[in-house]
């Protein structure tokens, strides 16, 4: 089987149950977001840091694929594997163990200090971009409110697992200094 079909050249693509669309209509630009950050997750987790971590991560990216697979349907109600309210504790419960362990946030951090740190960050701001994009599709069509809600605290995990692999790894978080 041939990877191009050619169905694409003059700028459509199909959704999931084929209706066409423009490959510039937001529903393409949200799950096309969705799997740049899920590419940018994979380059996260092959970090050695994330060796033990590895599972939890691959389990975002199946989800995303999820997510994906919905907002590149035209049916809100279908037999497409969905987020369901358990996945956001589950992020929550992950993400209030690391606050556990990490020293009180008392100052705005700036991206960096070491490339698996600058990675989940990089990761982070994909994350935010998919919400936001995901935001504005939701406002024309509407979606379940749970992909809102699981990017959001996504990107919190995202920002929290930055500080710890930086705890972990021994670096000192970068501050911003209000006065540079």
């Amino acid at each position: 089987m041939k990877i191009y079909t050619k169905t694409g050249d003059e700028g459509l693509t199909s959704l999931v149950y084929g209706k066409r669309v423009s490959k510039a209509d937001l529903k393409i630009e949200a799950y096309g977001t969705i799997d740049e950050l899920n590419a940018n997750l994979g380059l996260l987790i092959d970090q050695p840091v994330n060796e033990k971590r590895g599972d939890f991560l691959r389990n975002i990216q199946n989800l995303l694929f999820s997510i994906g697979s919905n907002l590149a349907s035209e049916k809100k109600d279908n037999n497409l594997p969905k987020i369901s309210e358990s996945d956001v504790l589950v992020m929550e419960k992950v993400i209030d163990e690391m606050t556990g362990e990490l020293p009180d946030l008392k100052h705005f951090i700036i991206p960096g200090g070491h490339n698996s740190i600058s990675i989940c960050h990089v990761v982070r701001t994909v994350s935010r971009r998919a919400e936001r994009t995901v935001v504005r599709l939701n406002e024309i069509e509407e979606l379940d409110v749970l992909i809102i809600v699981y990017l959001n605290r996504l990107s919190d995990y995202l920002f929290t697992l930055a500080r710890k692999i930086g705890q972990e790894l021994g670096v000192e978080e970068v501050k911003w200094d209000s006065k540079k």
